[in-house]
């Protein structure tokens, strides 16, 4: 039924007879108009998220670098997301120190080890960390790698790929989780969890159950990229701890 609208000074359209519903949409138009020409609003930045890819196992004969090219030719696809690979293998970074001081400096093979992958995890807006499980844990080697930074992390997502017994690894995850916490990272809920590598994969490292683990990463993988987004847009606005 149509219905009198009289508009004050606020809005900038005419007395017109409207439907119930476009006065709805005529409001809702008015609305986003405000809101995006409001001062100090930031359109939203829709841009493919930079997604650092961990493969955080070094030990000879792991499983994950194939269930890492299981994860990444399975969302590989996606322009939301742009993703870098970063093998924990192919960095040599010492389990010594230095301390907050700085001293010992780090060896020469340290610093050209760290001026690799610290700038491409300072890059990294959001994580996926491929992790076995090992004696109900993590693998140092990972440990290790994310004691070295420490701003890299924060105020950024992670996500998770899992792989191990009948657990399938989500020990290592919940134990990561409050590793990054102490970190101020944002670790989403959903994780990839493949059970059993010995019965569970395949001879290509890929999942037998392919439905239900493909399913498992779009649903990670959407999560990191809704808490990516937010969190860049809010680093943007406020970065983090100044």
């Amino acid at each position: 039924m149509p219905i009198e609208v009289y508009y004050n000074q606020r809005f900038t359209f005419y007395n017109a007879r409207c439907t119930l519903p476009d006065v709805l949409r005529i409001v809702a138009t008015q609305r986003e108009n405000q809101e995006t020409t409001m001062p100090g609003h930031t359109p939203p930045d829709d841009s493919a998220l930079r997604v650092a890819v961990i493969i955080g196992s070094a030990r000879g004969g792991r499983t994950g670098l194939p269930v890492t090219e299981w994860f990444t030719n399975h969302v590989g696809h996606r322009t939301d997301i742009e993703l870098d690979v970063v093998d924990i293998a192919d960095l040599d970074l010492p389990v010594s120190m230095p301390g907050w001081d700085g001293l010992p400096a780090p060896a020469p093979g340290t610093r050209a080890a760290l001026a690799d992958v610290s700038p491409r995890l300072a890059a990294a807006e959001a994580f996926v960390v491929v992790t076995p499980e090992y004696n109900h844990s993590f693998p140092a080697s990972l440990k290790n790698l994310i004691d070295w930074h420490y701003t890299q992390w924060q105020a950024k997502p992670i996500g998770f790929v899992s792989y191990g017994g009948l657990g399938g690894g989500l020990r290592a995850v919940e134990q990561l989780r409050q590793v990054f916490a102490e970190l101020h990272a944002m670790t989403v809920r959903d994780t990839v969890s493949l059970h059993g590598p010995w019965s569970g994969l395949g001879d290509d490292g890929g999942p037998l159950d392919a439905a239900v683990c493909e399913s498992a990463a779009k649903n990670m993988v959407d999560q990191l990229l809704w808490w990516g987004r937010a969190l860049r847009t809010a680093r943007a606005e406020h970065p983090y701890g100044k």
